[in-house]
């Protein structure tokens, strides 16, 4: 496939730090971790998470609408409504049969299947909605956005985990390079704030259990860290070839370079110790974005908190980089949001190069002495940006890398 260079033309972000791309950025910039209390996981072992607050879905996208879908479907429309406006397209004046939809998700829905489950386990069967399914499914993901937009292209979900958002921007890439599309629209959006998912993720061991200080809880890279905070949230990215996006005078954000996917074939949830796949993932990614390793000057990191992922992914950054570039977390801040994730930290590093800031990791006081990172802590960092990475890793050994440019 010719190397064609692709354009980061839009944003749209819905997360814990609230609706819109600079709500997000602000809350980044804090440094504070936004875990609380979830009066919905009241009663487990682990009772908090990080929420989208004041999330009127109603409000938003109209009563029919936000009662037939469900919640992660609803915040990834919102975000790609906003990403699509940011770009400056008008979906009822572009050429849809040109336009792609590839999107990310890792557990399709969880908020009203909980309700639907109650009403079979009491036998009451024939009360369960006959949306359940359309509900639920993860394409309903793409599918729900391709026909508010119109967008009537290749429409797909990826599914990978954790990795999924990072994923779905890689093939969205992809389907630009080989002209399947002239528009994608893609990331991803999950909500997993949910009794089933809280439990799930605890009984794994997976969950910090810091619930006498939630928002000390997720503290990546950190000696005493001890798990991820659950959270939700979405992030789309609008990309164009760069040609077509100078035609039409469009500001780019940033420059889509590179991106790769391996699998580490090592454990079903563990990660591989050396992180193996992750080095080949991101040497990969810089072949393909024509980068060397002394070209990067950040990297967002997966940085889930948890003991082992946070000391493979550092052996990994080391094995490539020797000295890496300064390190940042988001999910310290905003929770991990597992589909959804890899995109919301893409448009991060977006804003980053954009911005040419590092926003800070929170809650990392003393670093892990195993870990020889510079972590951006305490403070946002300016410093000069030319080229950055997105570290995405996922249950099954499933690690996508994305490159980005300034432009």
């Amino acid at each position: 496939m010719k190397a064609v260079e692709i354009a980061v033309t839009g944003l749209g972000l819905v997360t814990p730090a609230g609706v819109g791309v600079q709500a997000t950025w602000d809350g980044l910039l804090s440094g504070r971790s936004l875990a609380a209390t979830d009066e919905q996981l009241a009663g487990l072992p682990v009772n908090f998470s990080c929420r989208v607050p004041d999330f009127d879905p109603t409000a938003r996208l109209g009563r029919r609408l936000s009662w037939r879908i469900d919640r992660f479907i609803q915040m990834g429309l919102v975000a790609a409504r906003e990403a699509v406006t940011d770009a400056g397209w008008d979906p009822a004046a572009w050429d849809g049969a040109r336009v792609a939809v590839v999107l990310g998700n890792g557990s399709g829905g969880n908020d009203r299947a909980h309700h639907d489950y109650d009403l079979l386990n009491s036998g009451r069967h024939k009360a369960i909605s006959p949306l359940c399914i359309t509900r639920a499914v993860s394409n309903m993901l793409a599918g729900e956005i391709s026909t508010d937009l119109q967008a009537l292209g290749p429409s797909m979900v990826t599914s990978t985990a954790c990795a999924s958002g990072g994923t779905a921007i890689g093939i969205a890439r992809d389907l630009l390079g080989s002209g399947a599309c002239d528009i994608a629209i893609t990331g991803g959006s999950e909500s997993v704030c949910r009794p089933m998912p809280a439990a799930g993720f605890g009984q794994m061991g997976a969950l910090s259990t810091r619930v006498h200080d939630p928002a000390g809880a997720c503290r990546p890279f950190d000696v005493d860290r001890d798990g991820f905070v659950l959270g939700e949230g979405a992030g789309i990215l609008v990309l164009e070839r760069l040609s077509d996006a100078r035609a039409r005078s469009t500001p780019v954000r940033a420059l889509l370079a590179g991106y790769a996917a391996t699998a580490d074939s090592y454990h079903f949830t563990s990660p591989d110790p050396e992180g193996q796949g992750v080095v080949r993932a991101i040497r990969t990614a810089l072949a393909d974005a024509a980068l060397s390793v002394s070209d990067i000057d950040h990297i967002n990191a997966h940085g889930t908190s948890t003991q082992l992922n946070d000391l493979s992914e550092a052996r990994a950054l080391c094995a490539v980089f020797g000295t890496p570039p300064p390190v940042t977390a988001n999910k310290s801040v905003l929770g991990h949001s597992i589909g959804g994730a890899g995109a919301i930290e893409a448009a991060v590093t977006v804003l980053s190069l954009e911005h040419q800031t590092l926003p800070p990791t929170a809650n990392l006081d003393r670093l892990d002495p195993e870990i020889d990172l510079d972590v951006v802590t305490k403070a946002p960092r300016s410093q000069r940006l030319r080229a950055a990475l997105s570290n995405s890793i996922g249950f099954g050994g499933q690690n996508a890398v994305l490159a980005f440019r300034a432009p």
